[in-house]
């Protein structure tokens, strides 16, 4: 973990981009104050979908066809 001021991260952000994509940690302070924490952000993994996975999950009332009653007299 590197500790630098903002000053410093402002003149040098490239460098400590580089850092944290290597797996440094960099602590950004103001006032000597941590303020920022600069780290990679790793990428989200996703599953292709698979037909029918959902199956069992999914609840639909047998009545969901059915008209509101709020709403008959402008169904007709």
């Amino acid at each position: 973990m590197q500790q630098v001021t903002l000053a410093e991260a402002s003149e040098n952000l490239a460098q400590f981009i580089d850092a944290a994509l290597k797996g440094e940690e960099i602590i950004i302070t103001k006032d000597e104050q941590p303020v920022v924490k600069l780290t990679v952000i790793e990428p989200v993994k996703r599953y292709p979908a698979k037909a029918g996975s959902a199956k069992g999950l999914v609840w639909i009332s047998d009545d969901f066809d059915e008209p509101l009653e709020d709403f008959k007299e402008y169904m007709e």
